[in-house]
Formats: C-alpha cells, sequence, structure tokens
C-alpha cells in the first residue's frame, strides 16, 4: 500500500473503489458485463433468422445483369435499356445456365464456312463482362494444338449455345489450362450432353491438373490456385523467396476493396425484381417445350 500512498487522492481513490468492488463482489447478485454478453450471445440462435431474398441467388445463374461495380461505368438509364435488350434476345434464343469449367457448345453463323454454320466444342476457361458486353472463352486442343474463341454472349450470330456437362471448377478462372497437359482439355467435338436430373445441384469437379515444365505464361505460383497440384516441383529457392515477398495477405481483410467489387443488395434486389418474371416464364416455357420433344409420338408408317 506505501505505491498507492505516494499517489495523488485521485488515485487513492480508485484503488480503493477497486478494492470494495472486488471485496463485495462475492456478496453481489448483479452480473457483470462479461456475464451479460455471454447471455446475449446465448440469446442471438434463438431469434428468427433475417428473412432470405431467394431472387439474390440468381446473380449466379445470370451475372451478366449485373451492372459494373466501377461508379465510373454506372449509368442507371443504359443498364435498363441493355436489360430490356438482353431479355428480347433471350426470348430469340436459348442461353443456358454455365460456368466457368462447364463443357460448351457453341454454334454460329460463318458465310465462309460449309452449312453457313460453325460449332466449336470446349472448356469454359473465364467468363467475364456485364450488359451486353458480356463474353466467355471457350478451350480446347485439336490436332495437338490449343485453339480459344471468345464468343459474347448476346452476339446476334450465335445461333444456338448447348452445356454438354454442367459442372465448376475449384478456381474462378482456368487460364493455367494453357501451360497444363493437353488431356486436361481436350475433348471431341461430336461429345454428347450429359443431363442432370432437374432439381439437382451443380457438381464441383475437384480434379487439380498438372503442369508443362517452365517456361510459363504467368507467374502461377504467386496466385492462390487451388486447382494445380504440381507448382511446387517446377519451383526454385528463389521462386518461393520471392513469392513469399510479393504476398498481400492483408487484402482479405480489406472491407473498400471488396465493397468496390461488389454491387449493394438493396440495387440487385431492384433488378432480379425488374426481370425476374419475365426470366422465369422463358424457363417455364421451355421446359414445357423440351418436354413435348422428348414425348414427340411417333408417326405412324404406310406399309
Amino acid at each position: 500500500m506505501s505505491l498507492v500512498i505516494r499517489k495523488s487522492t485521485v488515485d487513492i481513490l480508485c484503488a480503493a473503489k477497486w478494492f470494495a468492488r472486488r471485496d463485495c463482489r462475492a456478496l453481489s447478485s448483479v452480473p457483470e458485463k462479461a456475464d451479460i454478453v455471454e447471455e446475449v450471445k446465448e440469446r442471438v440462435p434463438g431469434r428468427k433468422p433475417r428473412a432470405h431474398n431467394p431472387l439474390l441467388e440468381y446473380r449466379h445463374v445470370y451475372p451478366e445483369f449485373l451492372p459494373d461495380p466501377n461508379p465510373k461505368w454506372r449509368n442507371s438509364l443504359r443498364e435498363k435499356m441493355e436489360r430490356a435488350d438482353m431479355l428480347k434476345r433471350r426470348s430469340q434464343i436459348d442461353i443456358p445456365e454455365f460456368y466457368v469449367g462447364s463443357i460448351v457448345a457453341v454454334t454460329i453463323s460463318d458465310p465462309h464456312a460449309q452449312g453457313k454454320t460453325n460449332r466449336f466444342v470446349g472448356i469454359c476457361i473465364d467468363r467475364k463482362g456485364s450488359g451486353l458486353r458480356a463474353e466467355f472463352i471457350l478451350r480446347n486442343v485439336i490436332d495437338h494444338q490449343g485453339v480459344e474463341v471468345r464468343y459474347e454472349l448476346y452476339d446476334p450470330t450465335i445461333q444456338s449455345i448447348q452445356v454438354l456437362r454442367l459442372e465448376k471448377r475449384l478456381d474462378d478462372k482456368l487460364y493455367y489450362l494453357r501451360d497444363a497437359l493437353p488431356e486436361y482439355c481436350t475433348f471431341p467435338l461430336d461429345m454428347d450432353p450429359e443431363i442432370l436430373p432437374e432439381g439437382t445441384p451443380v457438381p464441383l469437379n475437384p480434379v487439380q491438373v498438372k503442369l508443362k515444365p517452365r517456361p510459363w505464361l504467368e507467374r502461377w505460383e504467386r496466385q492462390e490456385l487451388k486447382g494445380v497440384s504440381n507448382i511446387e516441383e517446377h519451383l526454385k529457392e528463389k521462386d518461393r523467396v520471392r513469392r513469399e515477398l510479393r504476398k498481400t495477405p492483408w487484402e482479405k481483410y480489406d472491407l473498400m476493396k471488396q465493397y468496390r467489387k461488389t454491387i449493394p443488395a438493396e440495387d440487385q434486389s431492384e433488378i432480379w425484381n425488374e426481370v425476374y418474371n419475365q426470366l422465369q416464364q422463358m424457363r417455364v416455357s421451355r421446359k414445357k417445350m423440351s418436354r413435348k420433344r422428348t414425348f414427340a409420338s411417333p408417326k405412324t408408317q404406310l406399309a
């Protein structure tokens, strides 16, 4: 207590209050702040969960309907007119649901091709853009040569888009298939479609590809890739040191960076409320048409 006495009177009063609170704590029935916080935490699971908007799930199926998150490119009038044009285009052609990693066949009109049409089959390695500028890239290996074709999703020359295998991959972009072994992106041009039962979730393909020896088109070791298995085999010690120096682990805690890359939920709800009814009507009508084609009665043949 000699150290406390040397202090000022204010410090002595604070110390006396602390000792009194500590000694009288056993006789008190009032819960402390920590106990109150624990009780509040225990009550949180009992609360009713927030109402989940099912329309927001459409952002995975129709990502091109969401505008560019960059505020420099936002224009509400242009975005609304583009959505109207996109709906009109979807009423003329069936644009199915597909993701990066799905195997897709695209048929376009080509005046220089035999039959005036050209069909290409490949795996989707990237899908980007918004509005009428939405595009995707297909890759396939034909005659030991890698071929990539970039298509605009709402290009009027596209006659049909058919999903041969609907699936997802571990990464959002599959550009590393350019440096991977050719068997990972080789698909026959006459591949038959694999039909999933209605209502089943989109399967996730956990395959991990193997890269060819260096040189590579990009420094894949500096990108956190989940779909590559043998990156460490082709690295030297200096490559590992440079990778550690260029890591940015703080970016996952940068809330402003995440905010700039997303569209607010209020804007998304407004967009989906605008286009939901027409998209749903198109989906139902196409299901009816497919059932009629599937169960069409055979015509009687004359003897």
